[in-house]
């Protein structure tokens, strides 16, 4: 059974921030990939710092969850915003509204080490915008459905339980970031919270709850008119 796979919602955020764009280059490919199937895309490294393309090869670019793979975040956004006449599009997750997480309560090394991999959304900001091309930067938070099919742990905001499966936290790279004893501390101040009724008292208001503005948030540059 695959845990991450495109959650609609998300990708048509995406395919609404890339516009009429047809050819689109998307850096990286993560766990999923929401570049839209009806454009042509072409795929790029996120590691390799210069893209082998010449100035406004693309009618956009794309980047989701891949900044902390970058090497040189000024350089590789900037390398978006060279090869794209129109809009750089960036999914990402804001560091800041991880921290404030249900989950940081139970895991809270898990979620500091995923926090301190993402830039704040400020930081993303400030080098889409940058020069020498500058331009507008859009910011857009992007809620997460109840139902939410890409399994990152916010994914299961309303659903704790699943976070006890060893196969859903395997799909979170942000699991692998603490030593094997942490996240097993963690699981198991989790399952005692849920067990003695505690994360309900607290956060149960959440199980009804339709969708979760979280740290997931959308970025759109545009060139100057």
């Amino acid at each position: 059974m695959s845990y991450r796979r495109v959650e609609p919602s998300f990708a048509r955020a995406v395919a609404t921030a890339l516009g009429d764009a047809r050819t689109v280059l998307d850096l990286g490919v993560g766990p999923v990939s929401y570049a839209p199937t009806d454009r042509e895309v072409t795929t790029a490294d996120p590691t390799a710092g210069h893209l082998p393309f010449p100035d406004v090869s693309f009618d956009a670019a794309l980047t989701t969850f891949t900044l902390p793979d970058l090497p040189d975040l000024d350089r590789g956004l900037a390398e978006l915003r060279r090869v794209a006449r129109g809009p750089v599009v960036v999914l990402t997750r804001d560091p800041g509204r991880l921290r404030d997480s249900w989950l940081a309560e139970y895991a809270p090394e898990v979620v500091a080490a995923e926090a301190r991999r993402h830039p704040s959304v400020d930081r993303v900001a400030e080098a889409l915008g940058g020069a020498p091309i500058g331009g507008a930067v859009e910011t857009t938070r992007v809620p997460i459905p109840f139902t939410c099919v890409d399994g990152f742990s916010e994914a299961y905001y309303a659903r704790p339980e699943r976070l006890l499966d060893p196969a859903v936290r395997q799909a979170d790279p942000a699991w692998g970031l603490v030593d094997e004893m942490t996240a097993r501390r963690s699981v198991s101040a989790l399952r005692e919270a849920l067990e003695s009724g505690e994360w309900d008292r607290r956060h149960g208001s959440l199980r009804v709850r339709p969708s979760y503005d979280g740290s997931l948030v959308l970025l759109r540059a545009t060139r100057p008119a």
